[in-house]
């Protein structure tokens, strides 16, 4: 039953990371394809997917992250803090939140209200661009810890 308990928790953890980096990269992709049609309508509708499912699907992989990962360590008495690969993981993890949550979520915000001043088709402001170009850039940066934190987690360096 023990290990069976473990192998949840390790699932959720897994399960989390998929629902988290896929949602992260694949908003990204579908954002910049709408942007580049530069067509009120379709930004605006793509700019409230992407709010929509940045927070269903993002704050729900974060939470089966954390559960799983800490259920999963605790539950086998793994110290959190004792091994590189561990405390590597969780800085970097740590690390890209902190992006999103200082530069990514203002800026989604500020895109999602400029977005609903333009979705009846009235021009795009240059504001709107300028904090897309910014968002996209970031949240690229802010990919590249989250992917080094699977790599590292997976060998266990």
């Amino acid at each position: 039953m023990s290990d069976q308990i473990y192998d949840v928790f390790k699932f959720l953890h897994v399960v989390g990371v998929v629902v988290l980096v896929g949602n992260v990269t694949i908003t990204a992709f579908w954002k910049a394809f709408s942007d580049m049609t530069r067509d009120p309508r379709i930004v605006a509708h793509a700019q409230r997917g992407v709010t929509v499912s940045d927070f269903i699907f993002t704050a729900v992989g974060i939470v089966l992250v954390m559960v799983g990962g800490y259920g999963a360590a605790i539950h086998k008495g793994i110290p959190l803090f004792s091994s590189f690969w561990l405390v590597s993981g969780q800085l970097l993890f740590a690390v890209s939140g902190m992006m999103w949550l200082g530069i990514l979520i203002p800026l989604q915000i500020r895109q999602a209200r400029a977005a609903r001043g333009f979705a009846d088709g009235s021009p795009i402001p240059d504001s709107y661009w300028r904090d897309a170009k910014r968002w996209l850039v970031w949240g690229i940066v802010a990919t590249v810890p989250l992917v080094a934190a699977i790599f590292v987690m997976v060998v266990k360096i």
